[in-house]
């Protein structure tokens, strides 16, 4: 069974960033794609960014394009995201997601992924 525990989450002000992680325990010699995805409330859960397994492919929404950046170190089972120059519309739980590594596609759609974290909150003021 794997489990996936993000953290970082919290309050920041417009501009700023933060980095969230995700630690990924259990069965970890399987290999996964990783994404991120969030939901703000009243909204649908909706993409943000994923990585494949060897780190070849990654995908981001367009509103994540030039600000986010997805990574992941296989080696200690995490996975990160980087949020730069944040925004008021950022502001929403992000959770973390698993999929079977399959190649170079990278998923970006929710139902494509299996293995969910418990989320953590991002909120940004203006």
């Amino acid at each position: 069974q794997v489990e996936l525990v993000e953290s970082g989450g919290r309050l920041v002000q417009a501009g700023g960033s933060l980095r969230l992680s995700c630690a990924v325990s259990g069965r970890t010699s399987t290999r996964y794609d990783m994404g991120w995805f969030r939901q703000a409330p009243g909204k649908e859960r909706e993409f943000v960014a994923a990585l494949n397994w060897s780190g070849t492919t990654t995908h981001y929404a367009d509103s994540a394009k030039g600000r986010f950046t997805i990574s992941r170190d296989n080696a200690k089972n995490t996975v990160s995201l980087q949020m730069n120059s944040l925004k008021p519309e950022d502001t929403a739980v992000y959770y973390c997601a698993a999929t079977y590594y399959t190649g170079n596609y990278v998923a970006t759609a929710s139902y494509e992924y299996a293995l969910w974290g418990q989320g953590t909150q991002v909120t940004v003021s203006s």
